[in-house]
């Protein structure tokens, strides 16, 4: 579950940083990717947190931010140029980050099955 908040609060990081950062005027595409991006992760984050009892594969939604993450992270690369700005460093970080995160499974504070096996047994 910590991975999941840790995505919404890269996602919110995504949707301000075209504010912090001030390039709108100077860059809309990456404005656009930011925000867009921003978006995709916090909505993919909370559909895996969510608990559907229909709908069982949505707690895999999070597997969807590495698409995601790889779209801020090429972006980033690809059209910052060299050496890149810092609004492009920070969105190439970003998307690292979220890439990282993205794998970490939703039970991943439980200890595994055979563990809580073995110690309700005893």
């Amino acid at each position: 579950m910590w991975g999941r908040v840790i995505e919404i609060i890269l996602g919110l990081w995504l949707v301000l940083s075209p504010f912090v950062w001030g390039h709108y005027p100077s860059d809309p595409g990456l404005w656009r990717s930011d925000v867009i991006s921003g978006i995709a992760v916090i909505g993919l984050a909370v559909l895996s947190l969510w608990p559907f009892r229909n709908l069982g594969f949505l707690r895999y939604a999070h597997i969807g931010i590495l698409l995601v993450a790889s779209w801020v992270v090429g972006f980033s690369y690809f059209q910052g140029g060299h050496p890149a700005g810092a609004s492009y460093q920070n969105a190439l970080l970003t998307g690292l980050t979220l890439l990282l995160v993205a794998i970490v499974p939703n039970n991943a504070g439980q200890p595994p099955v055979s563990w809580r096996r073995y110690y309700q047994s005893q």
